[in-house]
């Protein structure tokens, strides 16, 4: 029998105090943000009919149409093309294969630890490819943390690196330039954390270096990277000609149709069109056009002074994005204006977006697309519709908050001229914006909060888009379009959508086109007055999270011009896995035998390989462990079979993950990160040993005898 390690923190999400104080601004502390009255659909039918009498009558689709609550039928009645395909598990008639692993996942499970360390499968060797402070651009100056400041950050890899992505080098790098480099490495930098950068730092008296230094320790990093050929080692390569930093000083544009709102305008900027920096960025997406999107999230906590705001209608809706309180964690709001929302009330509008920056050109201004809506974006992941319109799938990183889909209104072009790429870079200032509203195929008596499966085997269920806005043109009552887009939260309260747990990453399958939400956690789930559990988030006080799966019914229709609203595309979904320990009858793993999978709690993060393979890693481990990287194969006789790849040192988060055929990287984001610890008492000595500052790095692992990874 699998021993459960002893917990190491009782703080929501496995996270201790620190992390929690720095990255979300104590978050999960606060009254949750999501006080909307929407229902979830499946409670509404359940009330309106008995659905077994109805299966059996086999009037289903009508039933539900005449409940009204935007359900739609379930899969037995949409084409088989378009239900998420069941695999081959035991429940459609097939026992998993046993012996060999999926490819892609052929190694030795790593077991849960402690290790300060990064620990990977017997096997593999790793290599730190840059930390924070290495320098990147011409002139910056080698890390040395006693003499650290703004101008040297602003030229050196940042802090607390989350998304990676890796890019082919562009021509204009030149070929044999910059010390062999290959391919470019993409970074964001989510957040600072002062008590592990600066020794003897006063969070009550910050620096106004201090608090420069951590404006240039945010934003994003473009580094030039070079592989070996005999291994996976890969390292950065300093000062190439395409290496960039962004930070919360870079001057953004504001493009889509809420640039030059009235809620945008800010002293600085009378025009609404022109932000300085970028903030929190979490996850991220590589679009099919060869440029990198980031998604602002916990912007709310760097603002200051809300509890002074007076006018009821702006405080309720500062309230509704968890921006509350007096003074801000850092403090910056006594050197900059502009954090302070008693003299800049707008400036926090203008955070909270998915921004989009072109790697192969440095001197390009990055965008913020306000077509995407303003929310807690975890990451926005593209792909492209058979006729070529871009879609973004986004989760919004809160209890009780949605996920949303953005469908652009022009096609891709696949040329290659100038024209062409600027076609592309406009391609997400115009289109629809939905947010999902899912109902369940079981009735609600047989959700018991508990996680047990209904009596057909499966957390299932239908989904609708709904529109929300369009270019000028708001779907919303009561809402003008730049309203909904600066607002997007207080739009998907009154369109009803449903209420999950944490949404954070969302990506499709690059391989079958079935898309995953990566859904964290919500202790608050079944809690006095808080929605209670249903069928796509089963569990009362979700501890460990789940991944719900999805298929989109056909392709996606083109952006609604000329009609008075648009479709409500319609989706197929179920629960892919229950997470937490095997041995909870509460769990499920895609109905593989819980014996033979890896624990996992958490999920956060995800990405596939190139065999298809889903791959995830955790964020904040309640099962006692480190956090981890998984695989878990989709399809076939393994599917649901959850491996663990690698674990991340004390503290520490696994973020970014990007599986190469010949290598992996992850973002090794937070280490140390204890309650208590600060740079005079340690609670890590990764990546450098003893006696050496506590450094968030980008870590890639590779099979040592030059094999492809899980062969």
């Amino acid at each position: 029998m699998r021993k459960p390690l002893p917990l190491l923190t009782s703080h929501p999400g496995g996270r201790s105090a620190m992390t929690c104080r720095y990255r979300c601004g104590d978050a999960c502390f606060h009254e949750v943000p999501n006080t909307s009255a929407n229902e979830y659909a499946g409670e509404v039918i359940a009330r309106a009919l008995s659905r077994r009498s109805v299966l059996r009558a086999g009037a289903v689709v009508g039933a539900v149409t005449a409940a009204g609550a935007g359900a739609v039928a379930g899969p037995g009645a949409a084409p088989a093309s378009a239900a998420v395909p069941a695999g081959k598990d035991r429940r459609h008639g097939e026992a998993p294969t046993h012996g060999k692993a999926a490819k892609g996942l052929r190694f030795t499970p790593v077991a849960p630890n402690t290790a300060d360390e990064v620990t990977v499968p017997e096997g593999y060797g790793q290599n730190v490819v840059i930390r924070w402070g290495e320098p990147i651009l011409r002139g910056a100056p080698a890390f040395d943390p006693t003499r650290q400041s703004a101008e040297a950050q602003a030229g050196q890899f940042g802090y607390n690196n989350d998304f990676l992505t890796l890019l082919p080098l562009h021509p204009r790098g030149g070929r044999g330039h910059g010390g062999g480099a290959d391919q470019l490495l993409v970074a964001n930098h989510e957040y600072t954390n002062e008590e592990l950068m600066f020794a003897g730092y006063d969070p009550e008296k910050p620096t106004r270096e201090q608090v420069e230094i951590a404006w240039a320790a945010h934003g994003l990093s473009v580094v030039a990277v070079a592989g070996q050929r005999r291994t996976g080692t890969l390292r950065a390569v300093p000062r190439h000609p395409l290496n960039r930093r962004i930070t919360a000083t870079t001057p953004f544009e504001v493009t889509g149709p809420a640039a030059g709102s009235r809620l945008l305008r800010t002293s600085a900027d009378p025009r609404g069109r022109r932000v300085l920096g970028t903030l929190n960025n979490c996850s991220g997406g590589t679009t099919p056009w060869g440029t990198v999107l980031s998604g602002e999230e916990n912007f709310n906590q760097y603002f200051a002074h809300a509890e002074k705001v007076t006018d009821p209608q702006r405080a309720a809706t500062l309230k509704r994005y968890g921006v509350v309180g007096g003074a801000s964690q850092r403090r910056w709001e006594r050197f900059d204006d502009r954090f302070d929302l008693t003299k800049e009330p707008n400036e926090v509008h203008r955070f909270g977006w998915v921004v989009e920056v072109d790697p192969y050109d440095p001197d390009s201004t990055p965008r913020k697309h306000t077509a995407l809506g303003r929310f807690k974006h975890e990451a926005a992941q593209p792909r492209l519709t058979r006729d070529g319109h871009a879609v973004v799938y986004m989760g919004d990183d809160e209890r009780f908050d949605y996920f949303y889909k953005f469908v652009s209104k022009k096609t891709m072009r696949r040329g290659r001229s100038a024209e062409d790429r600027r076609h592309n870079l406009s391609l997400l200032d115009e289109g629809t914006l939905y947010v999902a509203r899912l109902s369940g195929n079981s009735p609600a008596d047989e959700i018991d909060g508990k996680g047990t499966l209904p009596e057909d085997g499966e957390f299932d269920g239908t989904g609708r888009w709904i529109p929300l806005a369009e270019g000028d043109r708001s779907f919303v009552g009561g809402m003008s379009a730049e309203e909904v887009y600066v607002f997007t939260r207080l739009a998907a309260d009154k369109a009803g959508a449903t209420k999950m747990d944490r949404p954070e990453d969302i990506e499709p399958s690059p391989r079958t086109g079935r898309v995953y939400v990566a859904l964290t956690n919500n202790t608050d789930r079944g809690a006095a007055g808080k929605a209670g559990p249903d069928e796509a988030n089963p569990r009362r006080a979700n501890k460990h999270g789940q991944v719900l799966e999805f298929a989109e019914r056909g392709d996606d229709p083109p952006p609604a011009s000329g009609r008075e609203v648009p479709p409500s595309p319609r989706f197929s979904w179920r629960l892919f896995l229950v997470c937490g320990d095997p041995e909870d009858p509460g769990t499920y793993f895609g109905g593989f035998p819980k014996d033979e999978v890896s624990p996992i709690s958490c999920p956060d993060n995800v990405t596939f390989d190139a065999y298809g393979n889903l791959w995830l890693s955790t964020d904040g481990n309640e099962l006692g462990s480190h956090d981890g990287l998984f695989g878990v194969a989709t399809a076939g006789g393994r599917r649901g079979q959850v491996r663990q790849f690698l674990t991340v040192p004390t503290g520490a988060e696994t973020c970014g993950p990007l599986v190469q055929d010949r290598r992996v990287l992850v973002s090794v984001q937070h280490p140390g990160e204890v309650d208590g610890a600060s740079v005079e008492k340690p609670a890590s000595t990764w990546p450098d040993g003893p006696g050496k500052y506590v450094r968030p790095s980008v870590v890639a692992v590779w099979p040592e005898d030059g094999s492809d990874v899980g062969r």
